[in-house]
């Protein structure tokens, strides 16, 4: 069942599996994601929490109440916090544990260092903490923009398939389930994404580097063996935030839910029950 909640000119739609009296953890999908996006992981996990997933601005069946009034800066990663943070207050979650998935990944680590009285602990997924110089910003964010203009003006379809031959994915196209990912992908809006693309961008984010020693919240980051880009990434985090832990997921790309559900479980559950 779809559940709406109305925050500011944004339906925002999610879903809620699991006992409100439990402990309850926040999901937040990747790029062309939506709420299903953890769906396996909370099919196990809502046995002992409350899981709760959103469809983040631009994706799924989250949509503008009025399109006169959709701008493109609700779509910025300090927009999108804020919404999160409107949506816990309206669900009336004082603190929960939250988990993260690439861009969703970025959202979380921006939550944890802007809102941390809201986390406990926090599962960031083949995430980073973005782009440290301004030239590799200005970089990213030319194709991202060129990205989006695909997305709108071109074969959606075509679109997906030329996203998955990036190498980061390169282990999750053989896997028995990608064809019905690709479709669950093509529920999206392409010019929904596309503003997404802008506006979440890694090269339009602060990048939040020299935030991360400041760091209270323990963090849990996990990235694929065979996505040797975000293994490096995220050991750069692990040095430098003293309340973190690196898990390394053997036979994995950039997608470790999808690819071994059960092994990424059993780390969410192992970090979340210390």
């Amino acid at each position: 069942m779809v559940l709406k909640v109305q925050i500011d000119n944004y339906c925002f739609s999610y879903c809620a599996e699991g006992d409100p009296n439990h402990p309850t953890i926040l999901f937040l999908h990747g790029f062309m994601g939506n709420r299903f996006e953890f769906k396996q992981a909370i099919a196990i996990l809502s046995k002992q929490f409350y899981c709760v997933a959103i469809d983040l601005l631009g994706h799924g069946q989250t949509t503008a109440i009025n399109q006169r009034a959709d701008q493109d800066d609700s779509y910025t990663i300090q927009s999108s916090a804020n919404f999160v943070i409107k949506f816990l207050d309206l669900l009336r979650v004082d603190s929960c544990f939250l988990v993260g998935y690439s861009m969703g990944g970025r959202l979380a680590l921006y939550l944890t260092i802007h809102f941390p009285q809201y986390f406990h602990r926090v599962v960031l997924e083949s995430a980073s903490a973005g782009l440290s110089s301004v030239d590799a910003r200005c970089d990213r964010l030319a194709k991202d923009m060129q990205m989006a203009t695909n997305l709108e003006t071109g074969d959606f379809r075509l679109f997906l398939d030329n996203w998955y031959q990036q190498p980061i994915f390169a282990n999750l196209r053989s896997h028995p389930h990608f064809a019905q990912m690709l479709e669950q992908r093509l529920n999206n809006s392409p010019s929904q994404l596309a503003k997404s693309l802008r506006n979440l961008s890694t090269g339009k984010q602060p990048s939040l580097w020299e935030k991360l020693s400041r760091n209270e919240i323990p963090l849990l980051l996990i990235s694929g063996e065979l996505d040797s880009k975000f293994v490096q990434i995220n050991r750069q985090m692990q040095q430098l935030c003293r309340n973190s832990q690196l898990e390394v997921i053997p036979s994995c790309g950039h997608n470790i839910h999808f690819e071994n559900p059960n092994l990424f479980i059993e780390k969410i559950k192992t970090f979340f029950v210390l």
